[in-house]
């Protein structure tokens, strides 16, 4: 478990990164937006309160029980790994500039060639819009790829989306997820 950070330890975080989880291999890399100061001052990708990612990978049946956030290396474990668009740590996404997100594509593109996932998934629709230069994308699977890597979009499990609560992203997580063992079984057979 990791301690709370103080106001002070967030407002020093800002612009801190956070190492990725990230393996060869993968069957899916996570995107996220970019760190909160929350999780960049305690080092753990998803960490603030209120994040439903934790629980919504949990309920779509990734995860075999709710992961902290101080766990996040055990996704290595059911092949997920997990990294950022945009490296810095900020108070909200809406403080990145649409060029930060455009550079983010690139440096992903980057890592995806050298980590070789099956599938990249982002975490918010509205940056994968913008990064990408898709303005009309919707969540789910995605009609191009990232260095021979299949793309899907997942809503942001911010609790500050409340376009998608817990229900919803559950649903949409075990969507790609049955997605990801239809691969699984393809490649074994």
């Amino acid at each position: 478990m990791v301690a709370k950070p103080t106001q002070r330890d967030l407002s020093a975080a800002a612009g801190k990164r956070i190492a990725d989880v990230i393996a060869p291999g993968l069957d899916v890399l996570l995107c996220g937006i970019n760190p909160s100061l929350y999780s960049a001052a305690v080092g753990c990708h998803f960490a603030r309160p209120g994040n439903r990612f934790w629980p919504a990978l949990f309920h779509a049946g990734i995860t075999d029980r709710l992961l902290s956030p101080s766990e996040q290396r055990q996704l290595l474990q059911v092949g997920f790994g997990i990294t950022n668009l945009v490296a810095r740590a900020t108070a909200r996404a809406s403080e990145l500039t649409a060029e930060e997100l455009r550079r983010g594509r690139i440096a992903l593109a980057r890592k995806t060639r050298l980590f070789r996932p099956r599938l990249v998934a982002f975490l918010g629709i509205t940056a994968y819009r913008t990064a990408f230069d898709r303005p009309d994308a919707v969540v789910g699977p995605q009609p191009h790829s990232i260095a021979d890597a299949r793309v899907w979009v997942l809503p942001n499990p911010s609790g500050l989306n409340a376009h998608f609560q817990l229900p919803d992203l559950t649903r949409q997580f075990a969507e790609l997820y049955q997605f990801v063992k239809t691969i699984r079984e393809r490649s074994t057979s």
